[in-house]
């Protein structure tokens, strides 16, 4: 039976999202935003791996000595370098946490909206370069593998499928990210920029995969999370549950000694998941529910385009006067 709405009329049921809705809205409110700000840091964010010999040329003053090709040198009785082609290709893939966790959103948006949103962007901004994205989702197991393609139906299907998967996970099922991770490990063969889309609750273990997928990929976590989640306000009683397990429990919000145990707890784990993702040498970029995603990425391209200077010798700006 449909409820009546205080004017007299029939309140609809919220339409939910489809792909091509995400994907226009993205395109309109952020990227549109982004072309103006990111004045060519997109070569910062994303690099190709690749290099391959172009030509060779003779040696000329101010040339790097170790470009020399010393078999071409020796045959030809003049030095001679080597001269190459960046290959400026990128093959993302996003391994993206869809568990019952990343539902929670105090506000008006939740943990796996921005997950959804922040995909539809970076995977958007890679394609229109004509570059591949991939995909692996996981809710309380693995549910696809979206291999590597380009292509605006490629990127609708993934969205698609972000959408539909993990909505309605089963209870007493805790996250397994190492599962994932592993995963994400068997399926890309090519070395590739890789997204880690999570809260990061998760039983432990997921650490040392994380470390081993690092070694032949470039690693980016994306951290989801709520600001409720580091703080709790006085709320007097409250019936908190794990979105998980379905584990209830009646906690007093309104006991300040509580909430500072709350606190320190979620403090610990921040140090220690911060910790985590430094051994494992991945770049982290923090994604709350309440920050705007152009703010995020141009925070997230400065990061970077600091690491790269200081990677070739630059100085660090704190040491500029």
């Amino acid at each position: 039976m449909e409820r009546a709405s205080p004017a007299g009329r029939t309140a609809s049921a919220p339409v939910a999202p489809n792909a091509e809705d995400v994907l226009r809205r993205v395109e309109w409110t952020v990227l549109r935003r982004l072309d103006g700000l990111l004045h060519g840091n997109y070569r910062t964010l994303f690099r190709g791996f690749g290099i391959d010999l172009a030509d060779l040329r003779e040696y000329q003053v101010n040339d790097d000595a170790r470009t020399i090709d010393w078999n071409a040198t020796a045959r030809l009785q003049v030095p001679h370098v080597r001269q190459f082609n960046e290959d400026r290709e990128v093959t993302a893939w996003f391994l993206v946490d869809l568990s019952g966790s990343v539902n929670f959103g105090a506000g008006a948006t939740t943990k796996r909206a921005m997950a959804v949103d922040f995909v539809a962007l970076v995977a958007r901004l890679l394609n229109r370069h004509g570059n591949r994205v991939g995909a692996v989702l996981y809710s309380d197991r693995v549910d696809l593998v979206l291999p590597a393609r380009g292509g605006r139906a490629h990127l609708l299907h993934l969205i698609d499928r972000m959408l539909k998967t993990g909505n309605a996970p089963k209870l007493g099922k805790s996250t397994q990210l190492g599962e994932l991770l592993g995963r994400a490990q068997q399926a890309i063969k090519r070395r590739s920029v890789v997204f880690v889309l999570s809260d990061f609750i998760s039983d432990p273990g997921w650490a040392r995969a994380l470390s081993q997928l690092g070694r032949r990929h470039e690693i980016l976590a994306v951290r989801l999370y709520d600001a409720l989640e580091m703080a709790l306000p006085d709320l007097g009683l409250v019936i908190v549950e794990d979105a998980e397990t379905g584990q209830q429990l009646f906690v007093d919000t309104h006991d300040a000694a509580f909430r500072r145990r709350f606190s320190s707890l979620a403090a610990e784990r921040e140090a220690a998941l911060r910790a985590a993702l430094s051994d494992a040498g991945a770049d982290c970029i923090e994604l709350s529910t309440e920050d705007d995603l152009v703010d995020t990425l141009l925070r997230f391209t400065r990061l970077r385009k600091r690491r790269a200077q200081l990677a070739s010798g630059g100085v660090p700006p704190a040491l500029v006067r």
